[in-house]
C-alpha cells in the first residue's frame, strides 16, 4: 500500500480550471471527446461500465467521533482511517497527473441557515457541469472556507484493492469527520450527488432539520400547501412533482426545518426512459443547452434523443438547474407541507393504488419503506426487484432508521399534515404479468390528494394489509381501485398478497417499534 500523504487535498501542481461558466465546460467536454451536442442543446455524454450507483462498492472512515452514531450493516460498511488516507493519496496522485482538472464552488442547501459548502475536483469537464447543475451555484461559494470537498477520480482503478480494504478496482469512500468524498473508478456522476446528501442526512438532524429523499411543490395561489413526495429512484417523485399548476421547490432531496421545506439542491435529476413531451412536457423542454443527458441513445445523423431505447441502460438520466422548470421556487423553499405522499412501485402488484394513512401507519411504512428497486438504477439491477429501503432512502441514510422516522412523526404532528401511500408499480398482476398504472390514472390520484377531494371520499378498508381506499376518485375507473379485482385469477392475488403482507412483518422485526405502530402493519 503507498504511504498517505499529508497534501492539502486541494493544491495541485496541474492546471486547475476554476468555477467556469456552463458554456464553456460544454465546450471543454465537446473538445476533449467526454460528448456530444444533442439535437435538443444539451450535452450527451456516456458513463461507461457502471450507468448507475455502485452502493457495494461504497465505504465510510470508521473513527471514534462518529461510531456510535451509525447503522453500520450492508449499506454502511466501515473503512479504516489508514485505508481512508491511502485510497485519498491515490486519488490525488492520480488527479495531478492529468493535464488539466474542472473545479466547483458551491453550496448544498437552498437555506442559507443551513447549508453545507462544496468543492468537487473532477478530470471530466461534463462531471464539472453536472455538478454546477445540481449543486447551488452562488458566487460566494468561491469565497466561503471549504466544507465538504470531492475529489472524484474517475477514471482510476485499484489493481490491489483488497490491499486498501475494499472489494473492486472502483470504491467510493467517504469520511463524515474529515468532510471528504473520494470517488475511483466510476464515470457516475450520480455518486457525487448521493455522497453529499449523505453528508446532510448526518449533519441536518443535529440542527433540528429533517432531512428526507423527497421532492417538493406548491400551490400556486397558497405558498403554505405545500407536498411532499417520497421514493427510490424511478418511483415517480420527478415526474409528479414536476406539475404545470404546482411550481416546483425540488425534485430528489429537502430539509424540513421550524420554517418550513427546502431544497438541498439546485437541480434536478431525472430519469428519461420513455419520456414522451406529451406525458412530462416540463421535463422535455428543460433538456437543452446547460442539461446533461447520460447514457441515451440517439440518432447518428440527426443526434435526435431515443427515450425509447434502453440500449445502454435502463436508468438514462438528465441533469438540469432547477430554474429550468417554468415558475420553479427560486430560492427553493416552501412553508410547511399539507400533504406528505409516500411512493411505491410495488413489483408484486398487490398493494391499492392509493391509501389514506393514520399516524402509526405512516410511521410503519416509513420505516420499511417498501418499493422496487427499478432496472438500472444500481449496478447489477436489471429488472424491478421488490426491495425494503427504510425511509424511501435506505442507501443514504448513515444513522438508524428511526432516528429519521421519529422526525417524520414529530413533523406531521406539529403541522397537521395528512399522509398517503400511492403506488405507482404494476395492477392486474406483478412484474412480467400486469402492466404499470397509468401516469394519467397516477396524477388524478395526486390531484385529488391536493385538491382536497381525496380527503373527503369514502374509505374501505382491506383485510390484507388494512390499508384504506377510496371507494372512487374522478379520473381512474372504478375497477382499479381493489387489486383483488384486476387479477385474472383472484386467488393468486390473494397468495401474492400474504406473501407481501409477510415480508412486511419480517421486515419490521428489524427496527424497535412502539406496539401501536407494529400493529399498524399488516396483521398476522
Amino acid at each position: 500500500m503507498p504511504p498517505a500523504t499529508t497534501t492539502d487535498i486541494l493544491q495541485f501542481t496541474t492546471t486547475v480550471h476554476d468555477n467556469c461558466a456552463p458554456a464553456k465546460l460544454v465546450e471543454a467536454a465537446l473538445k476533449r471527446g467526454e460528448g456530444v451536442l444533442a439535437a435538443n442543446g444539451a450535452l450527451a455524454v456516456d458513463t461507461g461500465e457502471r450507468t448507475g450507483r455502485s452502493p457495494k462498492d461504497k465505504f465510510l472512515e470508521d473513527t471514534p467521533g462518529v461510531h456510535d452514531t451509525i447503522d453500520w450493516g450492508a449499506v454502511n460498511r466501515p473503512i479504516s482511517p489508514e485505508n481512508f488516507a491511502a485510497l485519498e493519496a491515490l486519488a490525488h496522485a492520480h488527479l495531478d497527473k492529468q493535464p488539466e482538472l474542472f473545479r466547483f464552488d458551491g453550496w448544498c442547501g437552498a437555506d442559507t441557515r443551513h447549508r453545507l459548502q462544496v468543492t468537487a475536483i473532477t478530470e471530466f469537464a461534463w462531471h464539472a457541469l453536472f455538478a454546477r447543475t445540481l449543486f447551488i451555484d452562488e458566487d460566494d461559494a468561491q469565497d466561503a472556507p471549504t466544507g465538504w470537498t470531492i475529489l472524484n477520480a474517475a477514471t482510476l482503478r485499484l489493481s490491489n484493492p483488497e490491499d486498501y480494504g475494499v472489494d473492486s478496482p472502483l470504491a467510493i469512500v467517504q469520511s463524515l469527520e474529515q468532510k471528504k468524498v473520494i470517488i475511483i473508478g466510476t464515470e457516475y456522476a450520480g455518486e457525487m450527488k448521493k455522497s453529499i446528501f449523505y453528508a446532510m442526512n448526518y449533519d441536518m438532524p443535529d440542527v433540528d432539520v429533517f432531512p428526507m429523499h423527497c421532492s417538493a411543490n406548491v400551490a400556486v395561489d397558497d405558498p403554505a400547501n405545500v407536498a411532499l413526495f417520497f421514493g427510490l429512484s424511478g418511483t415517480g417523485k420527478t415526474t409528479l412533482s414536476a406539475d404545470p399548476d404546482r411550481p416546483l421547490i425540488g425534485d430528489d432531496e429537502h430539509g424540513w426545518s421550524d420554517d418550513g421545506v427546502f431544497n438541498f439542491e439546485g437541480g434536478c435529476y431525472a430519469k428519461c426512459i420513455k419520456l414522451t413531451q406529451e406525458g412530462e412536457p416540463q421535463i422535455w423542454n428543460a433538456i437543452r443547452f446547460g442539461s446533461v443527458l447520460e447514457n441515451t441513445d440517439m440518432c447518428p445523423d440527426t443526434r435526435v434523443p431515443d427515450y425509447d431505447s434502453a440500449l445502454k441502460t435502463e436508468n438514462t438520466r438528465v441533469t438540469y438547474p432547477v430554474d429550468y422548470i417554468p415558475g420553479a421556487v427560486v430560492p427553493s423553499v416552501g412553508g410547511h407541507p399539507k400533504n406528505v405522499i409516500f411512493l411505491t412501485a410495488d413489483a408484486f402488484g398487490v398493494l391499492p393504488p392509493v391509501a389514506k394513512l393514520t399516524r402509526e401507519q405512516a410511521m410503519y411504512y416509513f420505516v420499511n419503506g417498501y418499493t422496487s428497486k427499478l432496472a438500472g438504477t444500481e449496478a447489477g439491477v436489471t429488472e424491478p426487484t421488490p426491495n425494503f429501503s427504510p425511509c424511501f432512502g435506505g442507501p443514504f441514510l448513515p444513522r438508524p432508521a428511526m432516528v429519521y422516522a421519529r422526525w417524520l412523526a414529530q413533523r406531521v404532528d406539529e403541522h397537521d399534515a395528512d399522509v398517503w401511500l400511492l403506488n405507482t408499480g404494476w395492477t392486474g398482476g406483478p412484474y412480467g404479468t400486469g402492466e404499470r398504472f397509468k401516469l394519467q390514472w397516477t396524477r388524478a390520484f395526486v390531484t385529488a390528494i391536493l385538491d382536497g377531494s381525496l380527503r373527503e371520499a369514502t374509505w374501505t378498508p382491506d383485510d390484507v394489509f388494512g390499508l384504506c381506499t377510496p371507494d372512487a376518485c374522478a379520473g381512474v375507473p372504478a375497477e382499479v381501485l381493489v387489486p383483488r379485482n384486476t387479477w385474472a385469477d383472484p386467488t393468486a392475488w390473494d397468495a401474492a398478497a400474504a406473501d407481501l403482507a409477510g415480508r412486511f412483518r419480517d421486515n419490521a422485526g428489524r427496527y424497535e417499534l412502539d406496539a401501536d405502530v407494529l400493529a399498524a402493519g399488516p396483521p398476522a
